[in-house]
């Protein structure tokens, strides 16, 4: 097994309840088993502002999957919750959003796939939840944690437990 770290976002619907369903599709305990997730953030919209603000959290799985094979998975779990990425704007409102930040060391550059992800460390709405559950995770020789510390972080809201 190898360790994947994912992203998870979404802002359209019930956000929270989207990116619950799509843990629980990625995660079948058996190519994919989820080992640690964040708490659900509110954060703003980045990109195009002029939208509602997102949730975003992170996990954390143990994968018999390549990247190229999670990366798909992630995919088909979005289109199952029913995102049309021909039909969306870039960086616009979406319901769900998956990306693969890192797959164990590996580093990787292919049309479809760069490895760890290349804006990871411009984002504060990923370094956050990734934060809370991998701080002191490696990734391109930077510790999450430290990523974080230089990144305004303002906006950004831990939300209470689902309950």
């Amino acid at each position: 097994m190898t360790e994947a770290l994912l992203a998870l976002g979404g802002n359209i619907g019930d956000s929270r309840a989207i990116l619950d369903c799509a843990v629980a599709m990625l995660c079948d305990g058996r190519e994919v088993r989820l080992t640690a997730r964040s708490s659900d953030y509110r954060t703003p919209p980045w990109g195009i502002e002029c939208q509602p603000p997102f949730v975003n959290l992170c996990v954390a799985v143990e994968t018999t999957l390549d990247p190229a094979a999670l990366l798909a998975r992630a995919q088909a779990v979005e289109r199952r919750l029913g995102r049309d990425r021909t039909r969306e704007t870039r960086n616009g409102p979406r319901c769900a959003d998956i990306d693969l930040i890192a797959y164990d060391e590996v580093t990787l550059a292919t049309p479809d796939l760069t490895l760890p992800h290349p804006r990871l460390f411009e984002r504060a709405f990923v370094l956050v939840p990734l934060a809370e559950i991998a701080p002191e995770k490696v990734i391109a020789g930077r510790k999450v944690r430290e990523a974080l510390a230089g990144l305004d972080t303002s906006g950004i809201e831990k939300l209470p437990p689902r309950g």
